[in-house]
């Protein structure tokens, strides 16, 4: 399936023709300056034309085609390199990820970024805002995954302060675990300040987890990720989530970071309304297979995807592009890539409060044309 997303952003006029996706009329579609103008039915529509949907929405990125976003150095030149591939990819916006590491370079980083984002409307759009994931994360063995455990500390007020005075009214995601010392307080303060808390890297209890709930969590990071491969049988992370109303869950459907069979379970047990999909993408997606950095991290990708440290057997984020994240889904639960959609889409905009992407007049005209290659688009 080929994929192509046209950007609003200084984009010319123009009109398009295809298969709606949710409702597969065909469909006409017009915008100028960027902006849907006009939709109407589309008459003598080829079998063969493509399917039109609204871009995908990914809220953890840690970097893309060969770009390490939490490197220092990178450019205003490599961040829109990145965001241009990855919505030739299929996300029209995403969250730009920075990961555990000292507080000060963390801060000082995302402020550059952010410099680096308000000089240019191409990125603005794109890069819709920030998740900040760590170094707020339990340091247990297993739990913190590929973050620097000596990095991890206890949130505070002050802490929470700084991050919004640095991003302004920019949407952030903070994943946090709520065992942390001061961690509710954090999670209530941060949501009053209109920030996003999903939990995560956590071995939190039940009655915790619905503690931070009350305070205001609403997401968990990357279900199934972030926690020992083995685990108690009896009780543990993805059991006492099950039980705890009120988070949606992002899961990376790449078929590696979760199993297919649990994959399945996970909907089952939760049901799609509480389920988005992320790509948790590092500099090795919508790139070749070989050696690249996350931060401080060497970490080597071979011909399976598999983003993996050295010598070692956890992972450490994907090589996913977000399009592929969508049919390796569908494939998955046995389900059309259109029946699945809305979760690289709709639901994760829902959970950080901005407005999604539509396929409606006055929206953005930031889109997927779709080429079907096979029995896997349909």
């Amino acid at each position: 399936m080929n994929c192509a997303t046209f950007t609003p952003v200084n984009a010319p006029d123009g009109e398009a023709v295809g298969w709606h996706y949710a409702t597969g009329l065909p469909t006409l579609i017009e915008w100028k300056r960027g902006v849907f103008t006009r939709f109407s039915s589309a008459a003598h529509l080829d079998p063969e034309a493509p399917w039109l949907a609204p871009a995908l929405t990914d809220l953890q990125v840690n970097g893309y085609a060969g770009v390490d976003f939490q490197r220092d150095d990178a450019s205003l030149e490599q961040l829109l390199f990145a965001a241009r591939q990855i919505q030739n990819d299929g996300c029209g916006r995403f969250l730009l990820t920075l990961i555990t590491d000292k507080w000060e370079r963390l801060i000082a980083r995302l402020r550059r970024f952010r410099e680096l984002r308000e000089s240019s409307p191409e990125l603005s759009f794109a890069l819709a805002g920030w998740h900040i994931e760590g170094p707020f994360l339990s340091s247990e063995p297993g739990f913190h995954g590929a973050h620097n455990p000596a990095w991890m500390r206890d949130p505070t007020a002050e802490q929470i302060n700084e991050l919004r005075a640095v991003t302004g009214s920019d949407p952030v995601l903070l994943t946090m675990a709520p065992e942390r010392t001061g961690a509710l307080a954090a999670i209530e303060w941060a949501v009053s300040l209109g920030m996003t808390v999903s939990l995560g890297h956590t071995n939190a209890s039940h009655d915790l987890l619905q503690l931070a709930v009350r305070a205001g969590a609403t997401g968990f990071t990357h279900l199934g990720n972030g926690c020992p491969s083995t685990l108690d049988r009896h009780d543990n992370i993805l059991w006492r989530v099950f039980e705890t109303p009120g988070l949606t869950v992002s899961l990376i459907p790449d078929q590696i970071h979760v199993s297919p069979a649990l994959f399945r379970l996970i909907h089952q047990t939760l049901g799609a309304d509480r389920i988005y999909y992320t790509t948790d993408a590092m500099a090795a997606a919508g790139a070749p297979p070989g050696r690249y950095s996350l931060g401080e991290l060497v970490v080597d990708v071979g011909n399976d995807q598999i983003v993996r440290q050295p010598g070692k057997p956890n992972f450490a984020g994907s090589a996913l592009r977000p399009i592929t994240g969508v049919l390796r889904a569908a494939q998955m639960l046995g389900r059309s890539w259109r029946e699945v959609w809305d979760a690289s889409s709709a639901r994760p905009a829902r959970l950080v409060g901005f407005p999604r992407l539509e396929l409606e007049v006055g929206q953005p005209a930031c889109f997927c044309a779709l080429e079907p290659l096979g029995p896997e688009s349909q």
